[in-house]
């Protein structure tokens, strides 16, 4: 069996994180959310996958490759223009002559949420369906008697906890049906109209429900409640780096090759650095954090909550709590991050929900010495922000903050 995933959008709620790379690459537990996919379906012995990619698809391909170094065999198809679900399952159409499955790239899942799949799947179309008591924003599922009589996307209101979560396996008979989809009303071809046209004109249509690993990051922030799921789930922590004398650890903690601890740092589990670091000394790192390779984390400085991207160095004495900082990152030192709950987020003129956050900051800026950044503001990508500034709104891509 073939295994499509579609990996070509860009992810635009996860701003500014996805202006350099797509929202499939960004890490969670210090790895990107496409490679849980496909370790998923290898260990459920898929091989065979397609890529299909668009958005900064050099970032993807340039990861995976050929896939060997995964135990898959990988192969790309370029979706030119975002036009829809239906649309990117169709370019694969020369891979596919036997049932095969299509997943999103950017939800997290695990080993057994394909398996679940695979042993109830039934007919020429089955749904992977979860149970969720809060349903607002995302695609349902009513069912009649075992079969999936209508999908409704994103109701104004409850009408099912039955989720569906965009993963499939379909029979070839998919692509045929598609040729015939009108585009929807926002512009696009979407497999969810071609699954509601087979069940209208009398197809059989199931789903399987799962109870295991499936989150659906929306926001950049969602990907800190993904990341302390994911670090919760730790079984095998190991120490590859060099735990000074004095430095006290806790926990499942996991540290890459070639890592120090310094003397005095304290850090609880669960929590992962990456190779080549430099902690402390006397830092402090407390649950739920990651922290990518090649980073140093200053003396007295205190994180907890937080995804810390690759290539960061972050000075002495700062605090950073349920924030997302990206890669190649210069913090000066005192830089603090306020955190507040049930926040506003505007972005794009429409207001988003966030339960707590701290900031989120793109790549490859440079920050000043005690610089204060408010609750919930973000720093693009390529900024200089000096030294003594606090941070009230949000900066754009490439500004100077004097």
């Amino acid at each position: 069996m073939k295994a499509i995933i579609l990996a070509a959008g860009e992810g635009l709620r996860c701003r500014p994180l996805t202006l350099t790379r797509s929202k499939v690459m960004l890490p969670v537990a210090n790895k990107p959310i496409l490679e849980y996919i496909i370790r998923a379906l290898v260990q459920n012995e898929i091989k065979d996958i397609i890529l299909i990619v668009g958005y900064k698809k050099e970032r993807i391909m340039d990861y995976f490759g050929d896939g060997i170094g995964f135990g898959a065999n990988i192969s790309y198809v370029e979706q030119e223009v975002q036009l829809g679900t239906a649309h990117a399952i169709k370019l694969a159409k020369p891979f596919v002559d036997e049932k095969f499955l299509v997943l999103n790239g950017d939800n997290l899942i695990d080993e057994a949420t394909i398996a679940d799949l695979l042993a109830g799947a039934s007919g020429d179309i089955t749904l992977l369906t979860v149970i969720r008591e809060q349903t607002i924003g995302y695609g349902v599922v009513l069912q009649d008697k075992g079969r999936v009589s209508k999908l409704i996307e994103k109701p104004r209101e409850k009408i099912s906890h039955l989720v569906n979560t965009g993963i499939y396996m379909f029979s070839p008979l998919i692509i045929d049906e598609i040729d015939r989809t009108p585009v929807s009303d926002t512009g696009e071809y979407a497999i969810t109209d071609t699954i509601q046209r087979i069940i209208d004109g009398g197809g059989k249509v199931t789903h399987v429900t799962t109870r295991s690993t499936w989150i659906d990051a929306v926001h950049s922030w969602d990907l800190l409640k993904a990341n302390a799921i994911l670090l919760g789930k730790f079984e095998d922590s190991e120490n590859k780096g060099v735990v000074e004398k004095g430095a006290i650890i806790m926990g499942d903690v996991a540290v890459g090759k070639n890592s120090i601890i310094r003397s005095g740092s304290y850090i609880v589990g669960p929590v992962v650095i990456g190779k080549n670091c430099d902690i402390g000394p006397s830092a402090t790192i407390l649950p739920s954090t990651a922290i990518g390779d090649n980073c140093r984390v200053g003396s007295f400085t205190e994180l907890e909550n937080n995804i810390i991207m690759y290539d960061v160095r972050i000075g002495a004495g700062s605090f950073i709590s349920n924030s997302i900082i990206g890669a190649h990152n210069s913090i000066g030192p005192h830089f603090c991050t306020d955190v507040g709950k049930d926040l506003k987020i505007e972005m794009k003129g429409i207001l988003h929900h966030a339960d707590e956050l701290g900031t989120v900051i793109g790549d490859s800026n440079v920050i000043g010495l005690s610089v204060l950044v408010e609750a919930g503001k973000m720093i693009a990508t390529g900024c200089s922000v000096e030294s003594g500034v606090k941070i009230a709104r949000d900066i754009p891509q490439d500004s100077t903050v004097l």
